[in-house]
């Protein structure tokens, strides 16, 4: 299985809409290697403006920049895209539904050594809460490039979240992504296992592992956490009766939280969360603070040993 970074799937797509959209502009925060945006900043210097350590001015030029009919892409890490400039996104863009792509790399604990100050886990929660934000975690290289491309064309603010870990490029190579649509990886009779991010490969090797114990896992991505696929989400528990959510991201405000609210509504269910509980993250290699803090294949297998047994 060949691993890439979900950044560098940013990266190419950016540098794709520069080459069919004449109105797509870019803005980084002294972070362009990170953010793999130097193709963009190579090929159209024109469109690509580098705000330095700025991110609220930078979003204040985003905002202004969508007047004159730009969509302008932000980039900088997760943690400086949402805490550090909340306000400026609410006033700027949120409330005024300005058509800016806010692009977010290096999110959760798999930002690894750089440590708690770095590795956001409470951006997803922020960014749902504000009307008209769409969110979305795409789940490797592919499907970070695809989504890249496609909130070009969708009118109004997106939260595109992705990371800087080399993971497993298992989905199509051209695929279409479609904002709010997840996508059925595997189905099953016994539970309904919603993953985002990352940890849609960490459910798939989940879902090895409890074939082995004549558990039938249902694998959905949730690639888009807001607006969420309800349709598709209810589509599988009437089947399963159970759930297990799985994400990279803090329990509270996450996608477990609104699945949780889409059963609660429509069809109460049994539902165990894999996240992270109510702590910061800590410096360590990525693989290892996935173990920790309960978010590999091992903990979506615990989760659903839980659930299944709630039924």
């Amino acid at each position: 299985m060949e691993m890439k970074d979900t950044r560098s799937g940013f990266g190419a797509g950016l540098n794709e809409l520069g080459k069919s959209n004449p109105n797509v502009v870019a803005l980084c925060a002294d972070l362009t290697g990170s953010l793999k945006m130097n193709e963009f900043a190579n090929n159209y210097p024109e469109r690509f403006f580098q705000v330095g350590i700025a991110e609220a001015n930078m979003m204040g030029i985003a905002a202004g920049l969508t007047i004159g009919g730009k969509i302008p892409f932000t980039g900088t890490f997760a943690n400086f895209s949402t805490s550090r400039v909340y306000d400026q996104i609410r006033q700027s863009i949120a409330y005024s539904q300005k058509n800016v792509k806010i692009c977010a790399s290096h999110a959760g604990l798999t930002l690894g050594e750089d440590g708690a100050t770095h590795q956001v886990l409470e951006d997803i929660g922020m960014m749902k809460m504000l009307p008209g934000m769409v969110v979305i975690s795409p789940c490797d290289y592919n499907q970070t490039k695809a989504a890249t491309i496609a909130i070009a064309k969708h009118q109004g603010p997106v939260y595109l979240r992705f990371g800087r870990p080399k993971v497993p490029n298992f989905t199509e190579e051209n695929q279409k992504f479609e904002i709010g649509k997840a996508i059925l990886i595997n189905e099953g009779k016994d539970v309904s296992i919603f993953a985002t991010g990352h940890l849609v490969w960490e459910a798939m090797e989940a879902q090895k592992a409890l074939e082995e114990q004549g558990i039938s896992a249902e694998i959905i991505n949730i690639h888009t956490i807001k607006p969420l696929d309800e349709k598709a989400i209810l589509k599988s528990v009437v089947k399963t009766k159970c759930v297990v959510s799985a994400e990279e991201h803090m329990l509270n405000g996450g996608l477990g939280d609104s699945i949780a609210q889409c059963l609660s509504r429509n069809n109460p269910t049994p539902i165990e969360m894999v996240g992270v509980n109510d702590t910061f993250g800590e410096s360590g290699k990525p693989k290892e603070l996935m173990a920790k803090y309960g978010l590999d294949s091992n903990s979506i297998v615990k989760a659903t040993l839980k659930v299944v047994k709630r039924k």
